[in-house]
């Protein structure tokens, strides 16, 4: 009996959505520093940023419209580059999963793809977002490149 209820959660584990696979390899140190449901940009848009003075810049944009702002995060530059993922309009709660597809000498392509929808009873009752998130990951020599996935 205790196997049979041990294969059932197993099976569960494996079958459940929640597992969703990535296109490509995790990458290494990706980290999530800040995200928000306003960004301001009406499109998609993936940014790479690789100085303080870009950042400022994104957040000045992203704060137009708000009092006060969001605080600029701290981002090392000497160590770390920050990626900036804009999903543009959105209905419901989707998050965007970063990982590896190729890597070459000179450039990583990274595939972006969105997390499953939050269940929404009624999506025309959804607020529309546009929503950012900001990572950061190691600095590296390689050009990275974007590709949406499965959208």
């Amino acid at each position: 009996m205790r196997f049979v209820v041990l294969m059932s959660l197993v099976f569960c584990l494996f079958s459940c959505k929640a597992q969703k696979e990535l296109a490509g390899d995790k990458i290494e140190g990706l980290e999530l520093v800040a995200e928000d449901g306003y960004s301001g940009i009406r499109e998609y848009e993936t940014m790479v940023i690789q100085d303080t003075k870009s950042l400022n810049k994104f957040y000045s944009q992203v704060n137009k419209t708000r009092k006060p702002g969001l605080p600029v995060p701290m981002v090392d530059f000497s160590k770390e580059i920050a990626i900036v993922v804009c999903l543009g309009k959105q209905r419901g709660e989707r998050r965007p999963l970063l990982s590896k597809i190729h890597e070459t000498e000179d450039e990583l392509t990274l595939a972006v793809e969105l997390s499953d929808s939050k269940s929404i009873q009624n999506e025309a009752t959804a607020p529309t977002l546009y929503p950012f998130y900001l990572y950061k990951m190691p600095l590296t020599a390689k050009l990275p490149n974007f590709k949406k996935v499965g959208w």
